[in-house]
Protein backbone atom coordinates (compact mmCIF):
# COMPACT_ATOMS: atom_id res chain seq x y z
CA UNK A 1 0.00 0.00 0.00
CA UNK A 2 1.38 3.53 -0.50
CA UNK A 3 2.39 4.65 2.83
CA UNK A 4 1.49 8.56 1.64
CA UNK A 5 -2.36 7.74 1.37
CA UNK A 6 -5.03 8.24 4.44
CA UNK A 7 -7.42 5.94 3.63
CA UNK A 8 -9.73 6.10 6.65
CA UNK A 9 -8.81 9.80 6.61
CA UNK A 10 -9.84 10.29 3.15
CA UNK A 11 -13.21 7.87 3.52
CA UNK A 12 -14.59 9.48 6.16
CA UNK A 13 -13.84 13.24 4.27
CA UNK A 14 -16.07 12.15 1.42
CA UNK A 15 -18.81 10.77 3.55
CA UNK A 16 -19.07 13.99 5.54
CA UNK A 17 -19.27 15.80 1.56
CA UNK A 18 -21.96 13.30 0.64
CA UNK A 19 -25.45 14.82 0.62
CA UNK A 20 -27.82 12.15 2.85
CA UNK A 21 -30.97 12.29 4.83
CA UNK A 22 -29.52 11.35 8.36
CA UNK A 23 -31.71 9.17 10.16
CA UNK A 24 -28.53 7.87 12.50
CA UNK A 25 -27.10 8.38 15.10
CA UNK A 26 -25.39 11.01 16.37
CA UNK A 27 -28.23 13.36 17.46
CA UNK A 28 -27.27 16.46 15.88
CA UNK A 29 -27.25 15.37 12.75
CA UNK A 30 -24.54 16.78 10.84
CA UNK A 31 -24.36 19.58 13.09
CA UNK A 32 -27.59 20.64 12.13
CA UNK A 33 -29.07 20.14 15.51
CA UNK A 34 -25.93 21.25 17.23
CA UNK A 35 -26.28 24.41 20.04
CA UNK A 36 -24.54 27.42 18.16
CA UNK A 37 -21.97 27.65 21.67
CA UNK A 38 -20.95 24.21 20.13
CA UNK A 39 -20.65 24.61 16.34
CA UNK A 40 -18.86 28.34 17.86
CA UNK A 41 -16.14 26.15 18.95
CA UNK A 42 -15.77 22.78 17.13
CA UNK A 43 -17.06 24.29 13.65
CA UNK A 44 -19.51 22.82 10.89
CA UNK A 45 -16.81 21.23 9.40
CA UNK A 46 -16.08 18.82 12.12
CA UNK A 47 -19.28 18.42 13.35
CA UNK A 48 -20.54 17.35 10.03
CA UNK A 49 -17.49 14.71 10.10
CA UNK A 50 -18.93 13.63 13.25
CA UNK A 51 -20.58 10.28 11.98
CA UNK A 52 -20.97 6.67 13.05
CA UNK A 53 -20.43 2.91 11.58
CA UNK A 54 -21.68 3.75 8.07
CA UNK A 55 -21.30 1.09 5.62
CA UNK A 56 -18.25 3.03 3.85
CA UNK A 57 -16.64 4.12 6.93
CA UNK A 58 -15.89 -0.07 8.08
CA UNK A 59 -16.34 -0.91 11.60
CA UNK A 60 -13.30 -1.12 14.30
CA UNK A 61 -13.99 -4.97 15.45
CA UNK A 62 -14.43 -6.12 12.12
CA UNK A 63 -12.15 -4.21 9.89
CA UNK A 64 -12.48 -4.82 6.07
CA UNK A 65 -12.25 -1.43 4.30
CA UNK A 66 -10.39 1.76 5.55
CA UNK A 67 -9.98 0.42 8.87
CA UNK A 68 -8.56 -2.20 7.91
CA UNK A 69 -6.05 -0.27 5.09
CA UNK A 70 -5.36 2.33 7.92
CA UNK A 71 -4.26 -0.03 10.66
CA UNK A 72 -2.51 -2.33 8.01
CA UNK A 73 -0.32 0.93 7.32
CA UNK A 74 0.14 2.27 10.39
CA UNK A 75 1.66 -1.73 11.24
CA UNK A 76 4.16 -0.88 8.50
CA UNK A 77 5.23 2.77 9.46
CA UNK A 78 5.92 1.54 13.76
CA UNK A 79 7.23 -1.60 12.23
CA UNK A 80 4.58 -4.27 13.94
CA UNK A 81 2.85 -7.08 12.70
CA UNK A 82 -0.16 -6.02 13.57
CA UNK A 83 -1.94 -2.57 14.37
CA UNK A 84 -5.28 -1.84 16.49
CA UNK A 85 -6.44 2.07 16.46
CA UNK A 86 -7.36 3.10 20.06
CA UNK A 87 -10.77 5.38 20.67
CA UNK A 88 -10.38 4.80 24.35
CA UNK A 89 -6.48 6.06 24.83
CA UNK A 90 -3.90 4.01 25.82
CA UNK A 91 -6.26 2.62 28.78
CA UNK A 92 -8.33 0.69 27.17
CA UNK A 93 -5.34 -1.00 25.20
CA UNK A 94 -3.44 -1.88 28.31
CA UNK A 95 -6.36 -3.21 30.01
CA UNK A 96 -6.73 -5.61 26.75
CA UNK A 97 -3.23 -6.64 26.48
CA UNK A 98 -3.87 -7.95 30.51
CA UNK A 99 -6.57 -9.56 29.53
CA UNK A 100 -5.74 -11.11 26.61
CA UNK A 101 -1.94 -12.47 28.44
CA UNK A 102 -3.50 -12.98 32.06
CA UNK A 103 -6.40 -15.24 33.74
CA UNK A 104 -7.56 -14.91 36.97
CA UNK A 105 -4.33 -16.22 39.40
CA UNK A 106 -1.79 -15.04 36.62
CA UNK A 107 1.20 -13.87 38.02
CA UNK A 108 2.66 -10.46 36.32
CA UNK A 109 5.40 -8.35 36.61
CA UNK A 110 4.30 -5.15 37.22
CA UNK A 111 6.62 -1.78 38.25
CA UNK A 112 4.74 0.03 40.74
CA UNK A 113 5.14 3.33 39.47
CA UNK A 114 2.04 1.95 36.66
CA UNK A 115 -0.25 4.42 35.30
CA UNK A 116 -4.07 3.65 36.74
CA UNK A 117 -5.03 1.79 33.61
CA UNK A 118 -3.15 -1.22 34.79
CA UNK A 119 -4.76 -1.58 37.93
CA UNK A 120 -7.90 -1.49 36.41
CA UNK A 121 -6.87 -4.19 34.32
CA UNK A 122 -5.68 -6.42 37.58
CA UNK A 123 -9.27 -5.87 38.54
CA UNK A 124 -10.85 -6.55 35.51
CA UNK A 125 -8.53 -9.80 35.13
CA UNK A 126 -8.18 -10.80 38.51
CA UNK A 127 -3.94 -11.37 37.44
CA UNK A 128 -2.12 -11.29 40.75
CA UNK A 129 0.57 -8.58 40.21
CA UNK A 130 4.44 -8.93 41.87
CA UNK A 131 5.22 -5.30 42.40
CA UNK A 132 9.10 -4.29 41.70
CA UNK A 133 10.27 -1.00 42.68
CA UNK A 134 11.59 0.96 39.76
CA UNK A 135 15.40 1.99 39.84
CA UNK A 136 15.13 6.03 41.48
CA UNK A 137 17.21 8.40 41.49
CA UNK A 138 17.59 10.10 45.15
CA UNK A 139 19.35 13.20 43.71
CA UNK A 140 16.49 14.05 41.63
CA UNK A 141 14.24 12.13 43.55
CA UNK A 142 12.52 10.48 40.11
CA UNK A 143 11.62 6.46 39.24
CA UNK A 144 13.24 6.02 36.19
CA UNK A 145 12.20 1.69 35.40
CA UNK A 146 13.29 -1.00 35.30
CA UNK A 147 16.50 -2.73 34.52
CA UNK A 148 17.36 -6.10 32.76
CA UNK A 149 19.01 -6.81 36.27
CA UNK A 150 15.67 -6.25 38.58
CA UNK A 151 14.10 -8.24 35.97
CA UNK A 152 15.99 -11.57 35.78
CA UNK A 153 16.30 -11.05 39.62
CA UNK A 154 12.40 -11.18 39.82
CA UNK A 155 12.01 -14.15 36.93
CA UNK A 156 14.37 -15.79 39.35
CA UNK A 157 12.81 -15.49 42.49
CA UNK A 158 9.12 -16.13 41.15
CA UNK A 159 9.47 -18.50 37.98
CA UNK A 160 6.07 -19.00 37.29
CA UNK A 161 4.99 -15.07 36.04
CA UNK A 162 3.69 -15.34 32.85
CA UNK A 163 3.75 -11.50 31.80
CA UNK A 164 5.95 -9.08 32.31
CA UNK A 165 4.91 -5.61 31.79
CA UNK A 166 7.26 -2.21 31.62
CA UNK A 167 6.76 1.63 31.64
CA UNK A 168 9.55 3.08 29.17
CA UNK A 169 10.09 5.27 28.45
CA UNK A 170 8.50 7.26 31.76
CA UNK A 171 6.63 10.30 32.16
CA UNK A 172 10.48 12.26 32.25
CA UNK A 173 11.08 10.56 29.18
CA UNK A 174 13.99 7.90 30.61
CA UNK A 175 13.69 4.55 28.27
CA UNK A 176 14.96 0.84 29.88
CA UNK A 177 16.87 -1.28 27.69
CA UNK A 178 14.17 -2.74 26.06
CA UNK A 179 16.22 -4.75 24.28
CA UNK A 180 18.00 -6.42 27.09
CA UNK A 181 14.73 -6.76 29.01
CA UNK A 182 12.44 -8.41 26.13
CA UNK A 183 15.67 -11.08 25.46
CA UNK A 184 14.87 -12.11 29.30
CA UNK A 185 11.55 -12.60 29.38
CA UNK A 186 11.61 -14.44 26.37
CA UNK A 187 14.16 -16.91 27.23
CA UNK A 188 11.54 -17.51 30.29
CA UNK A 189 8.88 -18.49 28.48
CA UNK A 190 7.00 -15.47 29.61
CA UNK A 191 5.41 -11.87 27.60
CA UNK A 192 6.49 -8.59 27.12
CA UNK A 193 4.00 -5.85 27.52
CA UNK A 194 5.24 -1.88 27.16
CA UNK A 195 3.33 0.83 28.15
CA UNK A 196 4.80 3.19 26.08
CA UNK A 197 2.35 5.81 26.21
CA UNK A 198 4.79 8.55 25.87
CA UNK A 199 6.84 6.75 23.14
CA UNK A 200 5.03 7.04 19.95
CA UNK A 201 7.84 8.94 18.21
CA UNK A 202 10.62 6.72 19.10
CA UNK A 203 11.84 4.83 16.04
CA UNK A 204 11.80 7.90 13.87
CA UNK A 205 15.10 9.44 14.71
CA UNK A 206 18.36 7.79 15.04
CA UNK A 207 19.23 10.10 18.57
CA UNK A 208 16.36 8.97 20.21
CA UNK A 209 15.67 5.56 22.23
CA UNK A 210 14.98 2.56 20.06
CA UNK A 211 11.21 1.94 20.16
CA UNK A 212 9.43 -0.83 21.79
CA UNK A 213 8.82 -2.88 18.90
CA UNK A 214 12.24 -2.32 17.79
CA UNK A 215 14.13 -3.77 20.80
CA UNK A 216 11.75 -6.96 20.39
CA UNK A 217 8.30 -6.09 22.78
CA UNK A 218 5.22 -8.64 22.24
CA UNK A 219 2.34 -5.76 22.79
CA UNK A 220 3.19 -2.17 22.77
CA UNK A 221 0.63 0.47 23.48
CA UNK A 222 1.61 4.02 22.34
CA UNK A 223 -0.59 7.07 23.34
CA UNK A 224 -0.35 9.02 19.70
CA UNK A 225 -1.88 11.99 20.79
CA UNK A 226 0.70 12.76 23.18
CA UNK A 227 3.70 12.82 20.89
CA UNK A 228 2.47 12.40 17.76
CA UNK A 229 -0.12 14.75 15.95
CA UNK A 230 -3.63 12.91 16.56
CA UNK A 231 -6.48 14.08 18.31
CA UNK A 232 -6.89 13.55 22.17
CA UNK A 233 -7.44 9.99 23.45
CA UNK A 234 -6.28 8.60 19.93
CA UNK A 235 -3.87 5.85 20.69
CA UNK A 236 -2.83 2.83 19.19
CA UNK A 237 -1.98 -0.81 20.21
CA UNK A 238 0.91 -2.96 18.16
CA UNK A 239 1.40 -6.68 18.01
CA UNK A 240 3.81 -8.77 16.80
CA UNK A 241 5.28 -12.67 17.12
CA UNK A 242 3.41 -15.18 17.77
CA UNK A 243 3.29 -15.60 21.91
CA UNK A 244 -0.20 -13.50 21.75
CA UNK A 245 -3.45 -14.84 20.82
CA UNK A 246 -5.04 -12.45 18.52
CA UNK A 247 -7.84 -13.52 18.39
CA UNK A 248 -8.36 -13.18 22.10
CA UNK A 249 -6.87 -10.02 21.86
CA UNK A 250 -9.73 -8.82 19.55
CA UNK A 251 -12.06 -10.07 22.13
CA UNK A 252 -10.47 -8.47 24.82
CA UNK A 253 -10.70 -4.57 22.89
CA UNK A 254 -14.32 -5.54 22.31
CA UNK A 255 -14.57 -5.52 25.95
CA UNK A 256 -12.71 -2.03 26.73
CA UNK A 257 -13.45 0.23 23.90
CA UNK A 258 -16.47 1.74 22.99
CA UNK A 259 -19.00 0.43 20.69
CA UNK A 260 -19.55 4.02 19.08
CA UNK A 261 -15.64 5.15 18.37
CA UNK A 262 -15.45 8.19 17.43
CA UNK A 263 -14.48 8.31 13.76
CA UNK A 264 -12.63 11.87 13.78
CA UNK A 265 -10.07 10.14 16.73
CA UNK A 266 -9.90 7.40 14.06
CA UNK A 267 -9.01 9.17 11.44
CA UNK A 268 -6.65 10.91 13.40
CA UNK A 269 -4.09 8.35 13.48
CA UNK A 270 -4.41 7.92 10.08
CA UNK A 271 -3.33 11.29 9.37
CA UNK A 272 -0.66 10.84 12.10
CA UNK A 273 0.42 7.95 10.77
CA UNK A 274 0.86 9.18 7.18
CA UNK A 275 2.58 12.36 8.36
CA UNK A 276 5.35 10.07 10.46
CA UNK A 277 5.75 8.00 7.03
CA UNK A 278 6.37 11.13 5.21
CA UNK A 279 8.59 13.50 7.48
CA UNK A 280 8.88 11.50 10.93
CA UNK A 281 12.96 12.09 10.55
CA UNK A 282 13.22 15.71 9.90
CA UNK A 283 9.79 16.53 12.27
CA UNK A 284 11.82 14.77 15.01
CA UNK A 285 14.95 16.42 14.22
CA UNK A 286 13.08 19.85 14.28
CA UNK A 287 11.64 18.68 17.46
CA UNK A 288 15.40 17.28 19.13
CA UNK A 289 16.36 21.59 17.79
CA UNK A 290 13.95 22.98 19.83
CA UNK A 291 14.86 21.03 22.81
CA UNK A 292 18.53 21.95 22.11
CA UNK A 293 17.90 25.56 22.08
CA UNK A 294 15.59 25.06 25.26
CA UNK A 295 18.84 23.43 27.00
CA UNK A 296 21.18 25.90 26.37
CA UNK A 297 19.15 28.65 27.22
CA UNK A 298 17.76 27.55 30.47
CA UNK A 299 21.97 26.50 31.48
CA UNK A 300 22.60 29.94 31.95
CA UNK A 301 19.95 30.01 34.70
CA UNK A 302 21.62 28.98 37.67
CA UNK A 303 19.01 28.47 40.20
CA UNK A 304 17.22 26.03 37.61
CA UNK A 305 18.49 22.10 37.24
CA UNK A 306 17.50 20.53 33.57
CA UNK A 307 17.13 16.63 33.70
CA UNK A 308 19.94 15.76 30.88
CA UNK A 309 21.71 12.40 30.47
CA UNK A 310 24.65 13.83 32.48
CA UNK A 311 22.23 14.82 35.34
CA UNK A 312 21.75 18.36 34.78
CA UNK A 313 22.75 20.73 31.89
CA UNK A 314 24.58 22.45 34.52
CA UNK A 315 27.22 19.90 34.64
CA UNK A 316 26.82 17.90 37.45
CA UNK A 317 27.67 14.33 37.35
CA UNK A 318 24.71 11.91 36.62
CA UNK A 319 26.58 8.38 37.65
CA UNK A 320 23.24 6.73 38.13
CA UNK A 321 22.18 6.46 34.59
CA UNK A 322 24.91 3.90 33.32
CA UNK A 323 24.11 4.27 29.23
CA UNK A 324 23.64 0.42 28.94
CA UNK A 325 20.71 0.65 31.41
CA UNK A 326 18.35 4.02 30.39
CA UNK A 327 18.49 6.06 27.64
CA UNK A 328 16.89 9.60 28.01
CA UNK A 329 14.50 11.09 25.30
CA UNK A 330 15.88 14.80 25.02
CA UNK A 331 12.17 16.09 23.94
CA UNK A 332 11.54 15.60 27.51
CA UNK A 333 12.12 18.18 28.85
CA UNK A 334 12.40 17.99 33.63
CA UNK A 335 13.60 21.41 35.46
CA UNK A 336 13.87 21.31 39.11
CA UNK A 337 12.95 23.88 40.78
CA UNK A 338 13.08 23.32 44.44
CA UNK A 339 16.22 25.38 45.08
CA UNK A 340 13.61 28.23 44.59
CA UNK A 341 11.77 27.01 47.68
CA UNK A 342 8.88 26.49 45.51
CA UNK A 343 6.98 23.13 44.45
CA UNK A 344 6.57 22.25 41.58
CA UNK A 345 2.74 23.10 42.18
CA UNK A 346 3.31 26.28 42.93
CA UNK A 347 5.41 26.95 40.01
CA UNK A 348 3.40 25.52 37.61
CA UNK A 349 0.02 27.92 38.97
CA UNK A 350 2.37 30.97 38.47
CA UNK A 351 3.74 29.94 34.82
CA UNK A 352 0.05 29.25 33.95
CA UNK A 353 -1.29 32.25 35.35
CA UNK A 354 0.90 34.94 35.08
CA UNK A 355 2.95 34.06 31.76
CA UNK A 356 1.07 31.29 30.67
CA UNK A 357 2.97 29.15 30.11
CA UNK A 358 1.69 25.30 31.13
CA UNK A 359 3.58 22.61 31.57
CA UNK A 360 2.92 18.68 31.15
CA UNK A 361 3.49 17.31 34.38
CA UNK A 362 3.91 19.59 38.29
CA UNK A 363 5.44 17.20 40.57
CA UNK A 364 6.56 18.57 44.42
CA UNK A 365 10.24 19.29 42.85
CA UNK A 366 10.02 19.53 39.25
CA UNK A 367 8.10 20.84 36.13
CA UNK A 368 7.94 18.59 33.57
CA UNK A 369 7.24 19.84 29.68
CA UNK A 370 6.56 18.16 26.09
CA UNK A 371 8.47 19.15 23.23
CA UNK A 372 6.92 18.17 19.95
CA UNK A 373 7.12 19.51 15.97
CA UNK A 374 4.10 21.37 17.04
CA UNK A 375 6.09 23.64 19.03
CA UNK A 376 7.71 26.76 17.54
CA UNK A 377 10.82 28.34 18.59
CA UNK A 378 9.07 31.65 19.85
CA UNK A 379 7.43 28.66 22.13
CA UNK A 380 10.63 27.96 23.84
CA UNK A 381 11.76 31.62 24.25
CA UNK A 382 8.71 32.49 25.75
CA UNK A 383 9.64 29.21 28.02
CA UNK A 384 13.01 30.40 28.82
CA UNK A 385 11.95 33.75 29.57
CA UNK A 386 8.68 32.83 31.81
CA UNK A 387 11.27 30.45 33.71
CA UNK A 388 14.16 33.43 34.09
CA UNK A 389 11.16 35.70 35.33
CA UNK A 390 9.77 33.09 38.00
CA UNK A 391 13.56 32.84 39.19
CA UNK A 392 13.72 36.41 39.28
CA UNK A 393 10.17 36.78 41.49
CA UNK A 394 11.26 34.01 43.75
CA UNK A 395 14.40 36.09 44.58
CA UNK A 396 16.94 33.30 42.94
CA UNK A 397 17.06 31.49 46.47
CA UNK A 398 19.15 28.58 45.95
CA UNK A 399 19.68 25.20 48.22
CA UNK A 400 16.37 26.37 49.96
CA UNK A 401 13.64 23.23 49.80
CA UNK A 402 10.41 25.38 50.52
CA UNK A 403 9.45 22.58 53.03
CA UNK A 404 9.97 20.59 50.00
CA UNK A 405 11.53 16.75 51.13
CA UNK A 406 14.45 15.86 50.08
CA UNK A 407 13.34 12.99 49.01
CA UNK A 408 9.50 12.16 48.15
CA UNK A 409 7.45 8.99 49.18
CA UNK A 410 8.14 6.27 46.50
CA UNK A 411 4.95 3.92 45.55
CA UNK A 412 6.31 1.20 46.87
CA UNK A 413 6.54 2.03 50.61
CA UNK A 414 2.70 2.14 50.49
CA UNK A 415 3.44 -1.80 50.44
CA UNK A 416 6.30 -1.78 52.58
CA UNK A 417 4.10 -4.44 54.87
CA UNK A 418 3.27 -7.15 52.62
CA UNK A 419 5.09 -10.34 52.28
CA UNK A 420 7.94 -10.07 50.05
CA UNK A 421 10.04 -12.44 48.67
CA UNK A 422 13.64 -12.62 50.09
CA UNK A 423 16.37 -11.87 47.64
CA UNK A 424 18.84 -14.03 46.48
CA UNK A 425 22.65 -13.15 45.24
CA UNK A 426 20.79 -12.21 42.19
CA UNK A 427 19.09 -9.13 43.81
CA UNK A 428 21.85 -6.48 44.03
CA UNK A 429 20.01 -4.74 41.34
CA UNK A 430 22.38 -2.74 39.76
CA UNK A 431 25.50 -2.24 41.69
CA UNK A 432 27.40 -0.13 39.65
CA UNK A 433 24.67 2.56 39.82
CA UNK A 434 24.28 4.86 42.03
CA UNK A 435 20.42 4.94 42.22
CA UNK A 436 20.64 1.46 43.26
CA UNK A 437 22.73 1.41 46.17
CA UNK A 438 20.15 1.50 49.20
CA UNK A 439 17.19 1.97 47.18
CA UNK A 440 16.69 -1.37 45.75
CA UNK A 441 14.00 -3.67 47.60
CA UNK A 442 12.75 -7.37 47.43
CA UNK A 443 9.92 -8.00 45.01
CA UNK A 444 6.32 -7.55 46.78
CA UNK A 445 3.42 -8.92 46.44
CA UNK A 446 0.30 -7.10 49.01
CA UNK A 447 -2.30 -9.02 51.20
CA UNK A 448 -4.82 -8.64 48.29
CA UNK A 449 -4.97 -8.46 44.86
CA UNK A 450 -6.38 -5.65 43.69
CA UNK A 451 -9.74 -7.50 42.29
CA UNK A 452 -10.37 -9.23 45.59
CA UNK A 453 -10.05 -6.03 47.23
CA UNK A 454 -12.33 -3.99 45.15
CA UNK A 455 -14.95 -7.42 45.44
CA UNK A 456 -14.11 -7.32 49.27
CA UNK A 457 -16.75 -5.23 52.25
CA UNK A 458 -15.64 -1.98 52.79
CA UNK A 459 -15.74 0.19 55.07
CA UNK A 460 -14.35 3.58 55.61
CA UNK A 461 -12.49 5.11 58.59
CA UNK A 462 -10.88 8.26 59.65
CA UNK A 463 -7.63 8.50 57.90
CA UNK A 464 -6.00 8.64 61.97
CA UNK A 465 -7.13 5.37 61.82
CA UNK A 466 -6.14 3.89 58.50
CA UNK A 467 -2.69 3.19 59.17
CA UNK A 468 -1.90 -0.48 58.95
CA UNK A 469 -4.78 -1.03 57.14
CA UNK A 470 -5.27 -2.76 53.71
CA UNK A 471 -6.46 0.04 51.25
CA UNK A 472 -10.11 -0.34 49.29
CA UNK A 473 -9.08 2.63 47.62
CA UNK A 474 -6.57 3.65 44.49
CA UNK A 475 -5.11 7.44 45.85
CA UNK A 476 -3.31 8.51 42.60
CA UNK A 477 -2.17 11.89 42.09
CA UNK A 478 -2.93 13.08 38.78
CA UNK A 479 -1.15 13.66 36.47
CA UNK A 480 0.86 11.20 35.88
CA UNK A 481 -1.78 8.84 37.09
CA UNK A 482 0.35 6.94 38.95
CA UNK A 483 -1.13 5.20 42.42
CA UNK A 484 0.56 6.17 45.90
CA UNK A 485 -1.86 3.82 47.18
CA UNK A 486 -3.54 0.90 45.45
CA UNK A 487 -6.33 -1.42 46.59
CA UNK A 488 -4.53 -4.50 48.72
CA UNK A 489 -1.84 -3.09 49.42
CA UNK A 490 -1.34 -1.61 53.34
CA UNK A 491 -1.55 1.67 53.95
CA UNK A 492 1.44 3.39 55.84
CA UNK A 493 1.94 6.84 57.46
CA UNK A 494 4.54 7.74 54.86
CA UNK A 495 2.08 7.37 52.00
CA UNK A 496 -0.65 9.39 53.58
CA UNK A 497 2.37 11.78 54.64
CA UNK A 498 3.04 12.36 51.02
CA UNK A 499 -0.44 12.59 49.65
CA UNK A 500 -1.37 15.33 52.32
CA UNK A 501 2.05 16.90 51.41
CA UNK A 502 0.91 16.90 47.81
CA UNK A 503 -2.73 18.38 48.52
CA UNK A 504 -1.30 20.96 50.70
CA UNK A 505 0.99 21.87 47.79
CA UNK A 506 -2.25 22.26 45.24
CA UNK A 507 -1.85 18.43 43.56
CA UNK A 508 -4.80 16.88 42.43
CA UNK A 509 -5.57 13.37 43.97
CA UNK A 510 -8.02 10.97 42.80
CA UNK A 511 -9.98 8.32 44.75
CA UNK A 512 -10.39 10.60 47.31
CA UNK A 513 -14.44 10.93 48.73
CA UNK A 514 -13.50 13.73 50.89
CA UNK A 515 -10.73 16.25 51.38
CA UNK A 516 -8.71 13.51 53.32
CA UNK A 517 -10.27 13.05 56.40
CA UNK A 518 -11.65 9.33 55.08
CA UNK A 519 -10.36 6.42 53.75
CA UNK A 520 -11.90 3.08 52.64
CA UNK A 521 -10.22 -0.05 53.88
CA UNK A 522 -10.75 -4.02 54.01
CA UNK A 523 -11.61 -4.55 56.99
CA UNK A 524 -9.46 -7.84 58.47
CA UNK A 525 -10.31 -10.27 61.18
Amino acid sequence: MDPDSTPLLSALMAAAQRQTTAFHTPGHKRGQGASAALRALVGSVALGADLPELPDLDNLFAPTGPIRAAQDLAAQTFGAEATYFLANGSTCGIEAAVLTTCGPEDRILVPRNVHGSVLSALVLSGATPVFVEPMTDPDWDLAWGLTPSQVAAALAQVPDIQVVLVVSPSYQGMASNLGAIARLVHDHGAVLIVDAAHGAHLGFHPDLPESALEAGADVVIQSTHKTLAALTQAAMLHVQGQRVDRDRLCQALQLTQSTSPNYLLLASLDAARQQMADQGRELLQYTLDLAGRARSNLAEISSLRVLSARGSDQGSPHPSLPEETFQLDLTRLTVDVSALGLTGFAADEWLHGQRGVTAELPTLRQLTFILTFGNRAGDIDHLVQALAQLVQDSGGRRGARGGVPARSFSPSSASSSAPSFAPNSASNFGSRSAMARGRSKPITCPPLTPREAFFAPQRRVPVAEAVGQISADSLCPYPPGIPLVLPGEVITAEALAQLQAIQAAGGMITGLRDALETLRIVPTP
